[in-house]
């Protein structure tokens, strides 16, 4: 089996779950079909496991350097994202006119899991700089489009998004990077950033940053924030590159994980010369790059999956393979010692991680499935619906995995015992690794807000609503099936539970927004564990109806690992939102009312 990835999980995600099948009755991906799509998952996971996953460890352990003059990275990163360009894997979305292959995302993004888990540090150069490219695609001018676009999409050029400020962190409206105009459309810009991911590096021509700066005199707050296209190189129109722009690598940040992507500080105008041109509109800079925003936090979601999954994986090897002590009931100590995953314990822990991460991957994979249905749904209904539903869930998507993932790798190292800890076993690794996706993109505290100050109640609940119009369609898949029935029963307990809360929280909001948000982190885990079962259920479902005729024993022994999964999650973990749900009502005020003073 592979290390990186249970490739019968995969295929059951993307084909029986989320029909990826019928994606290819759109126009769009009329050239396709299922044997396409088993061809690039094929090429992605052959790619992933002989060019990036090797160098996962070194990357850790020769992390980036830095001597004054240029940024050294060890020679495989390289190799591997030239690997992955060549596949065409930057663009596997894109206009065939474009070099893309035109496949759904739904498949792109399964592909994309892959490298994230063989090694996300490296992929995620490739990541951010799509992203730039979308951002360029959709908002450039024409101009920037030709300068840019083709080499992004090559992988000639890298890109990044320059957001975070020392003095600002998380908080855009107190950035103070400037752009004055000079007359002929473009801007000097003035400022530093910070955490910049793939910041600068000697793997590609160039490196082009989307900057967040203020121009003069622009509205207070986020509503004055615009968004500039700055290269490290300036490049004419035809893509050819010129003399440095003014922009400064101040130094690498040196980080618990994810070492071998660099994290910069970044100057831009030290010499007064850093020269941008504004993407969009005047003023309206973070709405352009919430569409790389909004993709980076599933993509940091998916992160967060495959690293549990990776941990996972590791840690059923291992309890398979190694002997230790006997069964409680055994008192002989001349009997041989049985494996691990024979201990009851064990197959807790193991039992919670494929819960964790496959649950996460197919949430991970809804998401994509809903940008499919927003780009090429059949009715405008369909599209503006799909949405709805992913701007509700992108805060899930992203923060669910981050933690309950990351807690996955923390049992993985429990398996192991002593050994987990130390640095003979990767599990470690994907530890700290996984231990970056709770911050970057938007923290924890910052998507609880957004998801109960705003996301639960746009429209007047109309993205909530639908989500509800979803779960009770899989309820009711579950009443005809005796024993996925108490689950269903149980999810209409959960569900209502949420609504109940919104609804107390609700009539608090509009008078008292500090003090309702004050537990929102809360709301986010029994909201997210509630979307979770969902999920869950619609997995039992499908395992439920394929079981009878399933064509071999090891495809029998799959849906029966899905079904009992499921039971686990729902027995083991749903209940966990009860005790958060009337705290949650009772608008506790302990952590609102607790000065600073008393700390």
């Amino acid at each position: 089996m592979s290390d990186i990835i249970n490739r019968r999980d995969l295929d059951f995600q993307v084909f029986e779950v989320h029909d990826a099948d019928s994606l290819t009755r759109r126009e769009r991906h009329a050239d396709h079909s299922r044997e396409t799509f088993t061809a690039t998952l094929d090429t992605a996971q052959a790619i992933a496991t002989d060019k990036f996953a090797p160098h996962n460890r070194e990357s850790d352990e020769n992390e980036p350097t830095f001597d004054g003059q240029k940024v050294t990275i060890i020679p495989a990163v390289k190799e591997a994202l030239e690997a992955y360009c060549a596949a065409g894997m930057m663009s596997p979305t894109k206009d065939y006119d474009q070099g893309g292959m035109q496949l759904p995302v739904l498949v792109a993004q399964a592909a994309s899991a892959m490298f994230k888990s063989a090694n996300g540090p490296t992929l995620s150069y490739a990541g951010l700089t799509s992203g730039n490219a979308n951002v360029i695609q959709n908002f450039g001018t024409e101009r920037q489009k030709k300068k840019y676009l083709a080499s992004l999409l090559s992988g000639r050029f890298f890109g990044t998004m320059a957001l975070t400020e020392p003095q600002a962190g998380s908080s855009l409206s107190d950035l103070t990077t400037s752009a004055t105009p000079n007359g002929d459309g473009t801007y000097s810009i003035k400022g530093n950033k910070i955490f910049i991911s793939g910041g600068d590096h000697e793997m590609t021509e160039n490196i082009v940053h989307l900057v967040l700066a203020r121009i003069p005199g622009a509205p207070a707050g986020v509503k004055g924030i615009s968004l500039f296209t700055v290269p490290k190189f300036h490049t004419d129109e035809d893509g050819k590159i010129g003399a440095r722009n003014d922009v400064a690598l101040a130094g690498l940040i040196h980080k618990m994980g994810w070492r071998g992507t660099t994290s910069t500080m970044l100057s831009f105008g030290e010499k007064g010369q850093c020269i941008g041109e504004l993407v969009g509109e005047e003023h309206k800079g973070l709405a352009c790059m919430f569409q790389m925003m909004n993709e980076a936090r599933i993509g940091v979601g998916m992160g967060a999956v495959m690293y549990g999954y990776r941990g996972y994986l590791a840690s059923l090897q291992y309890a398979r393979e190694r002997p230790q002590g006997r069964l409680p009931g055994n008192k002989n100590p001349a009997d041989p010692q049985v494996q691990l995953i024979e201990h009851a314990d064990i197959r807790r822990m193991l039992l919670a991680q494929k819960a964790y991460v496959e649950g996460a991957l197919s949430l991970g994979l809804y998401a994509a499935r809903l940008v499919d249905d927003q780009r090429t749904g059949e009715t405008e209904q369909v599209r503006t619906e799909a949405g709805l539903l992913l701007d509700l869930l992108t805060p899930i998507v992203k923060s669910w995995p981050s933690q309950w993932c990351l807690e996955a790798n923390s049992l993985a190292i429990q398996i192991h015992g002593g050994y987990g800890y130390t640095r003979e076993y990767p599990v470690e690794q994907y530890y700290r690794d996984n231990r970056l996706n709770m911050i970057h993109e938007g923290t924890h505290g910052i998507q609880a807000l957004d998801l109960l100050g705003r996301k639960v109640m746009m429209q007047k609940g109309a993205a909530l609503e639908l989500l509800g119009r979803e779960v009770r369609k899989t309820i009711a898949e579950a009443e005809g099936s005796e024993g996925l029935r108490p689950f269903g029963e149980a999810l209409t307990a959960a569900w209502n539970d949420v609504l109940e809360t919104v609804r107390k929280i609700g009539s608090v909001l509009a008078d008292d927004g500090d003090r309702a948000l004050a537990n929102a982190a809360v709301f986010l885990e029994a909201f997210g564990h509630t979307v979770m079962a969902w999920t869950w259920l619609r997995q039992a479902i499908v395992a439920s109806k394929a079981l009878p005729s399933a064509a071999s024993d090891d495809d029998r022994d799959f849906y029966l690992g899905k079904l009992r999964a499921c039971q686990w999650f729902f027995r083991w973990e749903l209940p966990r939102n009860g005790p958060q749900h009337a705290l949650l009502r009772s608008l506790d005020d302990s952590t609102f009312t607790m000065s600073p003073s008393w700390f």
